[in-house]
């Protein structure tokens, strides 16, 4: 849920659950957790009476809830991968390797069989952890396509994992929100990374705060934002602090410019050569009798 945001920003637009049918990914690591963020999502999408369905691999039930109001738990489904998730005991209500499209697909078509609902997978760390990226990502496409899900929200752990499979999952996403801690007290950075079906992509960074009551306020964007930075060093001269001088004076080029180079022809040398005068030579060849010189072939006499 949103609070009292002095303008209408992307987080906003994204907690209001305008990305209908996209695949929104929260990016954290060991510096600043996205699990506060993740629960915001959670309960605005509770707010507009959506059924949610949460895989829960990282946190408990309890834990999970907390913050949540109570009254909005008959449209939230846990389903616990986090006591048992690799399904070491008979009676696991879901396992980290029954995640595939059409498993997924059938535990949300139970409590609502005929309305999209809203997939929160936390995390996604661990799903990747014990099956491969492929499966993952095809798995995540199957879901985006299939029409039982309204839209699929993923907490990532990038900390946990290669660059490489970081960088196709979040070339999945069509959103992406990485999070990092701010500079006062419980501030967070949000870099927020969007595409839109026609394949623009916008970018924002955007500093924010939560609530206990899970309410996420947008108070205001970096004072140095990180495209600004590199455009900045993109116009820093590379030749600033050399010992020597690649720069000529004006004097300096005037004398170049008058430089006669040895290779440049003057008009009276040029028409030297190509005009002979008296006195020049010239070489004839008369071929005797012994050569034997084939007007067809000149080089037929070379052992070649």
């Amino acid at each position: 849920m949103l609070g009292n945001a002095p303008s209408f920003t992307m987080l906003s637009e994204l907690l209001q659950g305008t990305d209908v049918g996209g695949f929104l990914l929260i990016q954290d690591s060991c510096s600043y957790s996205g699990r506060h963020l993740l629960k915001s999502f959670i309960d605005a999408a509770l707010n507009r009476e959506e059924v949610v369905h949460v895989l829960g691999l990282d946190v408990s039930e309890e834990e999970l809830k907390e913050g949540l109001k109570s009254f909005v738990f008959q449209r939230l489904h846990f389903h616990d991968a986090y006591a048992d998730p690799l399904g070491w005991t008979d009676n696991s209500p879901f396992t980290v390797h029954q995640f595939s499209s059409s498993r997924l697909t059938e535990l949300l078509k139970q409590t609502a069989p005929s309305k999209p609902a809203t997939l929160v997978i936390d995390s996604l760390s661990w799903v990747l952890r014990h099956i491969s990226p492929t499966a993952v990502c095809h798995t995540l496409q199957q879901l985006k396509k299939g029409g039982a899900v309204r839209t699929i929200i993923g907490l990532l752990h990038e900390d946990m994992h290669s660059r490489g499979i970081v960088g196709s999952v979040c070339r999945l996403a069509t959103s992406v929100i990485t999070v990092e801690p701010g500079t006062k007290g419980e501030e967070a950075l949000a870099k927020i990374t969007k595409r839109s079906k026609s394949g623009k992509v916008t970018q924002d960074e955007q500093i924010f705060s939560i609530r206990k009551d899970l309410t996420v306020t947008v108070l205001s964007k970096p004072t140095n934002p990180g495209h600004k930075r590199s455009t900045t060093e993109e116009q820093v001269d590379p030749t600033a602090n050399l010992t020597f001088n690649l720069r000529l004076t004006d004097a300096e080029r005037e004398a170049k410019e008058k430089l006669a180079l040895p290779f440049v022809f003057s008009k009276e040398k040029k028409t030297a050569l190509l005009h002979s005068g008296p006195g020049s030579g010239k070489i004839l060849y008369e071929p005797d009798a012994s050569d034997d010189y084939d007007q067809e072939d000149p080089d037929d006499d070379l052992d070649v």
